[in-house]
């Protein structure tokens, strides 16, 4: 009987892949995001560099200070995430503003309902980072100023030409992104699942804004009568 010969072939080395100075500065910034969201931003460095399996001044040749990391998980969580369709559905008087309202927060739920978004939002209010303030800004100008426009339009009220915006109808829009975040908080933050499905969640969250609206914008702007186009824009586009 031929006696079986022991394999001679060798076994490959495992091959360590080098990345970039771009790719190196990437993959530390998405661990980051990572990490602040799990621990806050009272995290230290050096657990952040024992995670990566790299020395802490290899981090800080990427990201001189504490801070410029920081500011490169506000660029990748908040900037990198941002969607354009939010901001031109608002815009988009073909469809009436009720329906353009759920698209825009259904998608936008998509992105900010996410455990590193919320945590990540949470954990920075509570630092005192001003990662809350420069993303609210920018949600301020970009998305809840022209919902406040659009919600003038289709409820036949005068433009902002006429009678400029006034705070308590930006806190009328903001109590929108309110109802959202708290969806968000409720699970990455309180640990308390959402049984029923989220998209008709934010359906009856727009339907009742906007039946809220229709009582109330009227006097926050001094105006006894909304004319008929107003009735005609509530109803445009219903079947």
């Amino acid at each position: 009987m031929a006696t079986k010969k022991a394999s001679t072939k060798k076994t490959s080395a495992p091959v360590t892949v080098r990345l970039t100075g771009a790719e190196r500065e990437k993959h530390i910034a998405q661990e980051a995001v990572r990490f602040f969201a799990e621990v806050g931003f009272g995290g230290d460095t050096r657990e952040l560099a024992k995670r990566l399996g790299v020395t802490q001044s290899l981090l800080y040749k990427y990201f001189p200070s504490k801070e410029a990391l920081i500011n490169r998980v506000f660029e990748e969580v908040y900037l990198g995430r941002w969607n354009p369709f939010w901001e031109s559905v608002v815009r988009d008087r073909s469809i009436p503003l009720e329906e353009r309202l759920t698209r825009l927060y259904i998608e936008y739920a998509k992105i900010a309902l996410t455990r590193d978004w919320v945590r990540i939002f949470m954990f920075s209010g509570l630092r005192g980072e001003d990662i809350n303030r420069r993303y609210l800004d920018i949600l301020r100008e970009r998305i809840l100023v022209p919902i406040a426009i659009e919600l003038r339009h289709e409820l036949g009220l005068p433009s902002i030409d006429e009678i400029p915006l006034k705070s308590n109808e930006l806190e009328l829009v903001w109590s929108i992104n309110a109802r959202v975040f708290y969806f968000g908080q409720r699970q990455w933050i309180f640990d308390v699942p959402i049984e029923d499905d989220l998209d008709d969640l934010i359906r009856m969250t727009i339907e009742h804004f906007m039946a809220g609206a229709r009582v109330v914008m009227p006097s926050l702007l001094g105006i006894t009568a909304v004319p008929k186009r107003s009735a005609r824009a509530s109803t445009k586009g219903k079947h």
